[in-house]
């Protein structure tokens, strides 16, 4: 996190700078868990590497949404399966989805939609959504996320962004649903910029002068000297033009610009909608601003965006739940599709939304469904993928696949593919130094979309 603010009425330097504030600035520039490393490893990647301009928006549905509520309804089945919503023709001949959806029927030829995703290891948590692995028997330091394998492989496309941001809030009540993704043996220098609230604060050098930054940055840099002098193995070499650039990050306003929604224009924020800021129970916000805002960062540079929408855990009133999420994601995502097509960059930049698996087929005494690891949906659209079709099968009351299982990893490896990264060729090094393939063997990316 980039923090130079601060309360500085305790514990203050000469200058006024609180002791905390100064110990997130000198973690910032003088290395340890710093921009600076990623800055570092960057500048080791190929030019043609580091210029590519495609992008993911990862959006998870914590609590894992009702598949057949949604883009698989059963109509033939039993009332206590069938549910209470109806489906709507869209604009691709033969295909419905469910009536709460009206924006995404009238471009269902923008979006591909996944009947039988399989493989969920039935957690709640956004895990598996964001690195496509089980979380049980992990190698050391453990699996890195999509994002964090996208910000070793790529590095930064600009200086002044950083390539992984989450915008998920990490203090849900069920904390495991707001992790947006973690760098795991790649190392902290690769986690996720996480920005505070809607994150311009964490940016601005509110009363604090370039001059001042100067000065502090000099005060860095004799702490710099001291510890290059201990350093035998030579490791703080080059350390200033690091030093240099991460400074830079915050002098630049590209990265709090794209955190400000309120530069956006009236009609696309209203097309976008507003929704609420504010989690829902132990979940994530129903906070249409993230889908704008993701647009925002893939546009300034962001290789990933990874961010939580609402509480989809409804083992009770899934009908007036659905009747309230339904159509704000109906509207979030849609504006998200139509926005990046408008702006000629919706086939560099993949999108996806999903939850941890699905639910019951049958409806419980409370008028919810359960967990249901056996099947769950999801939906991508953009990265030049082939759209407006289904992929997969169930059987008649949703229960399983009976055509086309779809795993985890095979949409993870079709993200991974469409931003560029060879899954043949391309790993990365786990603690031992030992080459790892960012799937698995032999999961390819999906051959109906790519």
């Amino acid at each position: 996190m980039l923090r130079i603010l601060g309360d500085v009425s305790k514990e203050r330097f000469c200058d006024g700078l609180r002791r905390r504030t100064f110990l997130q600035v000198g973690g910032l520039a003088l290395g340890g868990l710093s921009l600076a490393d990623l800055l570092r490893a960057e500048s080791q990647l190929p030019p043609e590497r580091r210029k590519q301009q495609k992008a993911i928006i990862n959006i998870f549905l914590p609590g894992g949404p009702p598949h057949q509520d949604m883009f698989d309804l059963k109509m033939d089945a039993p009332s206590e399966i069938r549910g209470e919503f109806k489906p709507i023709s869209t604009n691709v001949p033969g295909l419905e989805i469910c009536e709460l959806f009206p924006r995404m029927a009238k471009m269902a030829d923008r979006f591909a939609f996944l009947r039988t995703l399989v493989g969920s290891n039935g957690g709640h948590s956004s895990f598996q959504c964001v690195t496509g692995r089980f979380r049980g028997r992990q190698p050391a330091g453990g699996w890195p996320s999509i994002g964090s394998t996208l910000a070793k492989l790529q590095g930064a496309a600009d200086p002044a962004i950083p390539p992984f941001v989450g915008l998920a809030p990490t203090d849900m009540g069920n904390r495991p649903w707001g992790d947006p993704g973690q760098p795991g043996y790649l190392g902290a220098a690769y986690a996720p910029f996480l920005p505070d609230g809607d994150g311009r604060g964490d940016m601005v050098l509110n009363g604090v002068s370039l001059g001042r930054l100067g000065n502090r940055k000099s005060l860095l840099a004799s702490f710099d000297r001291f510890r290059r002098q201990a350093d035998a193995q030579g490791a703080m070499d080059g350390m200033d033009a690091f030093q240099k650039q991460a400074f830079g990050i915050l002098t630049s306003s590209k990265l709090a610009d794209a955190l400000d929604v309120n530069q956006v224009e009236p009609r696309i924020r209203e097309r976008y909608g507003i929704g609420s800021p504010n989690k829902v129970a132990d979940g994530g916000p129903q906070n249409l601003d993230h889908f704008l805002l993701a647009r925002r960062l893939v546009e300034a540079g962001v290789r990933c965006v990874s961010l939580a929408f609402s509480r989809w855990d409804w083992h009770g009133g899934n009908f007036r739940r659905a009747r309230q999420d339904f159509p704000m994601l109906d509207q979030g995502l849609t504006a998200l599709v139509e926005d990046l097509e408008q702006r000629g960059i919706l086939d560099d930049v993949s999108i996806v939304v999903w939850g941890e698996f699905g639910r019951t087929p049958r409806i419980n005494k409370n008028a919810g469904r359960d967990h249901w690891t056996r099947v769950a949906c999801a939906v991508m659209a953009g990265g030049g993928i082939r759209t407006g079709q289904v992929i997969g099968n169930t059987d008649r009351l949703g229960e399983g696949p009976i055509e086309r299982p779809i795993h985890f990893q095979e949409v993870v490896a079709t993200l991974y593919q469409n931003v560029g990264v060879n899954l043949d060729q391309d790993t990365v090094l786990d603690l031992s130094g030992r080459p790892m393939y960012v799937v698995d063997d032999g999961r390819q990316a999906m051959p109906e979309l790519v």
